[in-house]
């Protein structure tokens, strides 16, 4: 199947004219708050770009690319029924959007990649992109090949250095069919782990849960930090601590899809399996605290990273039907389903008595639905291997299971599956 995929590459920017670049930033966050204030005072949106072309001191299709970037915003907020929308306060640099050859532009040369970006009208910053090898190779590939486009790119700070995030995009990348699929791995993202079942018509290959608990307490932090800032009437930073959080969890989760897919690739033709959670919102009523948890939650985030990062290794995805993944016992002979099989992190099935890790569970329950979608047959699981932990932060894999939750002290595991809070 032939698909166009897009990949952001991110380089260091050798440059002798810095504080060019960091006035060119303040100016485009001065863009961006106008769009928004504008956007929220009734303008119309066609209007508001012509308008802060001829009022901000930056290239005209710089402006229009930032412009753009903010009405994105607001209209994913609108999307999410006014859930975070864009502050018009916002502070500190905001990235340069820019179109490739317009805002700025590349040049293969032999000590290197030279770029020019167009900070300010008629005065531009030149240097050389500074990057891991693999990187200044895929983007050397890009600027050569007729069958990759080189497209924006944003130029930011971030932790005192300037940087370059250029899109490429591959318009004729193969990507398997998903009914060539001889494995399909079922995943069941969570809050603070991912868990991840490979599955063929012969049996099951081989799962693992990945932990990332320090994405859910720096989220846990941030919000704290905020909600105090509030009470105190302190409100001038909040947008900032808001920004240093979005770019954490950014980060972390490009990191934990990149496992993903590393995992992912050792097994035959894979297909890889989520949830459909399109509607999940629309369900969720738990409470203000629990809402607010759940309501932001990066899951389409993390699934997109591991969507693309997969399709780039000719690896493709499809979705299934959520609907009680997480409360059916994954065994062939039992399939009982009730709410209260799960609790925490511990699966335990009331009819059979089986315990396993709830998510490993749910993601079997992903698996052979994959399978059941591409009209395979569905392997009779008796028995499943050891649930392997893999902890991000900590010490490595984790092969014995572990009992802590208070209602299971006394339990032991079966050694074939793991419990744990």
């Amino acid at each position: 199947m032939e698909k166009s995929l897009t990949k952001t590459l991110v380089f260091q920017l050798q440059s002798d004219n810095g504080r060019l670049l960091s006035e060119a930033y303040h100016e485009a966050r001065w863009v961006y708050n106008q769009t928004i204030q504008l956007a929220k005072n009734g303008m119309d949106w066609d209007d508001i770009s012509p308008r802060l072309e001829d009022e901000a001191d930056l290239v005209k299709n710089t402006t229009q690319r930032i412009v753009a970037k903010a009405l994105d915003a607001l209209q994913q907020s609108y999307n999410r029924d006014d859930y975070n929308t864009p502050s018009h306060e916002k502070t500190g640099p905001y990235p340069l959007r820019m179109n490739f050859t317009e805002g700025y532009n590349l040049t293969r040369k032999d000590n290197g990649i030279h770029y020019r970006i167009s900070a300010k009208p008629y005065n531009p910053v030149k240097g050389t992109l500074r990057g891991a090898p693999d990187t200044l190779e895929l983007l050397e590939h890009a600027l050569e090949r007729d069958d990759w486009r080189v497209g924006t790119a944003e130029a930011m700070t971030r932790n005192g250095n300037h940087e370059l995030h250029v899109n490429v995009t591959h318009l004729e990348a193969t990507v398997q069919d998903k009914h060539d699929a001889q494995t399909v791995v079922g995943v069941d993202i969570n809050e603070n782990c991912v868990a991840l079942s490979a599955l063929r018509e012969d049996g099951i290959a081989d799962s693992v849960v990945i932990d990332y608990p320090e994405i859910k307490e720096e989220r846990h932090r941030y919000f704290t930090m905020r909600k105090r800032m509030q009470n105190a009437g302190q409100t001038a930073f909040d947008r900032v601590f808001e920004d240093k959080e979005e770019r954490y969890v950014h980060n972390q989760l490009h990191q934990v899809s990149r496992r993903i897919v590393v995992w992912v690739q050792q097994f035959e033709s894979p297909l890889v399996v989520f949830e459909d959670l399109k509607h999940m919102r629309d369900s969720i009523d738990y409470g203000t605290r629990m809402n607010r948890r759940l309501h932001s939650l990066p899951f389409h985030k993390l699934r997109s990273f591991v969507a693309y990062k997969a399709a780039f290794e000719g690896i493709p995805n499809d979705d299934i039907d959520p609907a009680y993944t997480s409360q059916t016992c994954s065994f062939s002979k039992c399939e009982h389903t009730a709410r209260s099989n799960r609790r925490k992190k511990r699966f335990k099935c009331n009819a059979c008595g089986r315990q396993d890790h709830a998510d490993r569970n749910a993601a079997v329950n992903i698996a052979k639905k994959g399978l059941e979608k591409l009209n395979r047959n569905v392997p009779a699981l008796n028995t499943l291997p050891v649930v392997r932990k893999l902890r991000r932060q900590a010490s490595g894999c984790v092969n014995q299971p572990t009992v802590t939750h208070a209602t299971v002290r006394g339990h032991q595991a079966d050694g074939r599956v793991g419990v744990s809070d």
